[in-house]
């Protein structure tokens, strides 16, 4: 087995969970970590034993015998990391959201197409083992024709503070959360159900001192059957992270819960270590989640893009995907100003 060697451009909060990941995949490994800062690099690359940190980020892209760069950057540096890489005909993988909006996002879509290169978009929900159990349930027929999807992505708020500025992420709640909450429509009604307008209502309820864009966030879906995707989205849930779907269908219906149906609950007098994503309280009574990054689908996505890239396979998530779902999302502001449909532009 070949071994795809890995650039981690990044050390922040996803490309730990991308490293968690990483950990249970054969067949590859991190060999450079890149960071804008020297303390950061150098500690996240003795974390995880990486032999080689950088803040050049000419150096890391430049670096021979590398299969795969992992973006796990801010939303601003999206852009300029894929098409540098799509020039120099690399293989890469992009977190979520892949752009601030629709124009970025084709910017980088185009580039990474005329490079010939594989390009693949991390967007964990669609690999969650209980998400892609519920779509096989579908595709056998299990719960009839899907009719209604209904997401819920909240927590009390982003953890690094450049998550709260709209100028460099592109959005508020709606923009964080709702990536994976349209995806996982996507992947429930099908790919090929087009969503053709949108509605969406947002709101500063409680941050108003720290952000400019919206904390909470209602976006509706209409697909071309008919089928409708609901999506809630917010910045202000207490209890740590809230993820949940619902599929109905015209024989019946399907629910996945990750955060607060995990397998264990504890009650502890003080502190007793991580409990789980954005919890706000790790004594008292809790809902730790074992294997956090398997359960939210890291480690399958990342299984699934060193495969790709070893295989040289084309990735079932790719910028494709990653650009409509900025449209998607472009939409869903237009209709926050305007408080009505908007048809969505391809």
């Amino acid at each position: 087995m070949k071994t795809v060697n890995i650039a981690m451009l990044g050390s922040g909060f996803v490309a730990e969970f991308y490293m968690q990941g990483l950990a249970n995949v054969n067949g590859h490994q991190v060999v450079v970590n890149y960071s804008r800062s020297k303390k950061r690099a150098s500690e996240f690359a003795k974390r995880w034993s990486i032999p080689e940190s950088t803040t050049s980020f000419p150096d890391a892209l430049n670096r021979a015998g590398i299969d795969l760069f992992i973006i796990a950057l801010p939303n601003e540096e999206h852009e300029r990391a894929a098409v540098d890489l799509a020039s120099r005909k690399r293989h890469q993988v992009c977190t979520k959201p892949l752009a601030r909006n629709r124009r970025e996002a084709k910017r980088m879509l185009d580039a990474a197409r005329k490079s010939g290169a594989m390009h693949g978009y991390a967007e964990t929900e669609v690999f969650s083992p209980c998400v892609v159990k519920a779509r096989e349930t579908i595709e056998a027929g299990g719960i009839g024709r899907v009719l209604w999807v209904r997401s819920r992505e909240s927590h009390s708020g982003p953890h690094s503070p450049h998550f709260w500025d709209v100028e460099k992420t592109g959005g508020g709640a709606m923009n964080d959360l709702a990536c994976h909450c349209i995806e996982a429509a996507r992947y429930f009604h099908g790919k090929e159900n087009k969503v053709v307008e949108v509605m969406a209502w947002g709101d500063n309820l409680v941050h108003g001192k720290k952000t400019k864009g919206e904390d909470n966030a209602l976006l509706v879906l209409k697909f071309e059957s008919g089928g409708i995707g609901h999506c809630e989205l917010s910045w202000t849930t207490k209890g740590g992270l809230d993820l949940r779907n619902e599929i109905h269908g015209s024989e019946g219906s399907i629910f996945t819960d990750v955060t607060r149906g995990t397998p264990i609950t504890s009650f502890t007098g003080k502190s007793s270590g991580y409990v789980i994503e954005k919890a706000d309280l790790d004594f008292g009574w809790t809902r730790p989640l074992p294997e956090e990054a398997f359960a939210y689908g890291y480690q399958a996505e990342m299984r699934h893009f060193v495969e790709c890239a070893r295989d040289g396979r084309e990735p079932r998530e790719t910028y494709e995907d990653g650009y409509v779902v900025n449209c998607i999302l472009d939409a869903g502001y237009d209709s926050m100003k305007s408080k009505k449909w908007v048809r969505v532009k391809y």
